[in-house]
C-alpha cells in the first residue's frame, strides 16, 4: 500500500500540471502506457497491485481517500482507461470494467485469444476496437505472439476479430488512424489503422528496445531499455526522432 500511495502523488501532480487553470479533475483521463499499473479516471484512480485493484477517490489532489479494494484475479499486468471502462490486461485474458458507479468497477465481459492461450496483454481502446499485443515468449509462456484486434461494439461481448503475428510485442498507444506498437525485437512498428480491423504496417523505428509507448499531443515517448526517446509525430505516419533522454 505505501507503493500505492506514492505512485498516487505521481500521477496526481502529472494529471494537476497538464490542466492548465483547472484544479476540479471532474473530467480527468490519466496520460498513461498501454503498460501501466495505475490510471485515472474522473475524481478516481485505480491501481493494480498483486491480484487486486485499489480505488482512490482524488477529487482533492492534496487528499486522496481510499475507496475500496478489488479482487479482479490471477496474473493482472495493466489497465488502462476508455470512456467509462477499464481494460485489464492480464496472463490469460483481457477484462472489461465498467466504472459506472466509479467507487465499485464491475467486471462486464472478458475478451480472449483463441491463438494464443496464456500471455502478457498490455491493451488499449479506441472507438469500437480494443487492440492488445499477446506475448507469448518469457515469463508469459506460450508458443505464439500476436497483435489481436477486438470487436467491442458489444461491450459486453467482445470477440476477436482479426490478429497479425508479432515477434515479441510489448506496449502500444495509437494517435488518430495511427497505431504504434513495440516489438522487443523488430523496434517501434508503425500502423495505419485507418481500416481499424485491418492494420497496415507503414514503417519501423530500430533507435533502441522499445517496451511502452504513450503519444502525448503531437509527441511520442518511447519507453526504451536504456531511457527515453521522444518522437515528433506531427506526421503520425513518420515519427522524427527529436531527443533521447537516459
Amino acid at each position: 500500500m505505501k507503493k500505492i500511495v506514492i505512485l498516487i502523488s505521481i500521477i496526481i501532480a502529472f494529471n494537476h500540471c497538464s490542466k492548465t487553470g483547472d484544479s476540479s479533475f471532474a473530467t480527468t483521463t490519466g496520460a498513461g502506457g498501454s503498460m501501466a499499473r495505475f490510471t485515472t479516471l474522473g475524481n478516481y484512480l485505480y491501481a493494480i497491485d498483486g491480484d487486486y485493484m485499489n480505488v482512490f477517490e482524488i477529487s482533492n489532489g492534496k487528499n486522496p481517500v481510499f475507496k475500496n479494494k478489488l479482487y479482479l484475479g490471477f496474473g493482472v499486468e495493466t489497465i488502462y482507461p476508455f470512456n467509462n471502462y477499464l481494460f485489464i490486461g492480464s496472463t490469460s485474458v483481457v477484462y472489461i470494467y465498467s466504472v459506472a458507479n466509479p467507487e465499485i468497477p464491475t467486471l462486464l465481459s472478458t475478451a480472449t485469444s483463441q491463438q494464443v492461450f496464456r500471455r502478457c496483454d498490455p491493451v488499449v481502446a479506441k472507438d469500437s476496437i480494443a487492440y492488445a499485443t499477446l506475448r507469448g515468449t518469457g515469463v508469459c509462456g506460450g508458443n505464439q505472439s500476436i497483435l489481436a484486434v477486438y470487436d467491442i461494439k458489444d461491450i459486453n461481448h467482445p470477440y476477436q476479430r482479426n490478429f497479425l503475428n508479432m515477434n515479441e510485442p510489448m506496449g502500444l498507444g495509437y494517435n488518430d488512424n495511427t497505431l504504434y506498437v513495440c516489438d522487443a525485437v523488430t523496434g517501434l512498428n508503425v500502423f495505419d489503422i485507418s481500416n481499424p480491423y485491418l492494420p497496415v504496417l507503414l514503417t519501423k523505428r530500430t533507435d533502441g528496445s522499445y517496451i511502452d509507448v504513450i503519444p502525448y499531443n503531437n509527441q511520442l515517448i518511447c519507453w526504451i531499455n536504456d531511457g527515453l526517446l521522444i518522437y515528433d509525430i506531427s506526421n503520425n505516419a513518420n515519427p522524427l526522432k527529436i531527443a533521447k533522454i537516459n
